[in-house]
């Protein structure tokens, strides 16, 4: 079983402000990365700060979403691409890629990825959020950190 995990922590709206990647080859996982990522303006939503516990003195410093691309591009592309909320995650890429004048098909991936919420959601499971899931499957979480969302979300969608 081949795929990368993805998820994105946003600082408002779409514009993402970390990113976690989780690349799995035969069914187990081979590759992890994780950036912080500098929003526009390095501009956040308080409650999206409450939600993640990124503040604007954490990215700072940070890259911006399209320097931070190739390696986002090398993880995704010609890879199935799986999330908890796909198209949430889905739509912070093609916003963020759009933003900066990025093609999407370009990574010629599905135009509608894995969803573990939808894998789980016909399982029986509810509610459907990565907690409950995790907690269900026995997953070990750390929510609302990127790494370990897609970890999580990788751990998932290899037990479906």
């Amino acid at each position: 079983m081949n795929f990368t995990a993805i998820d994105f922590e946003t600082a408002t709206g779409y514009h993402p402000c970390s990113v976690g990647i989780v690349t799995v080859q035969n069914g187990i996982i081979v590759d992890e990365f994780v950036t912080l990522i500098k929003p526009p303006n390095n501009e956040y939503n308080p409650f999206t700060t409450r939600v993640h516990g990124i503040y604007p003195k954490d990215t700072v410093n940070s890259k911006s979403f399209f320097q931070v691309y190739p390696e986002i591009e090398k993880r995704l592309k010609n890879r199935v691409v799986v999330a908890h909320n796909e198209s949430f995650d889905r739509n912070v890429l093609m916003k963020s890629m759009l933003l900066h004048g990025l093609n999407y098909e370009d990574l010629n991936i599905a135009s509608k990825w894995e969803c573990t919420v939808k894998i789980y959601k016909a399982k029986g499971i509810k509610p459907t959020k990565l907690s409950d899931c995790c907690r269900e499957m026995k997953i070990q979480l750390n929510h609302h950190e990127a790494l370990s969302d897609a970890r999580a979300c990788a751990k998932l969608y290899l037990l479906r």
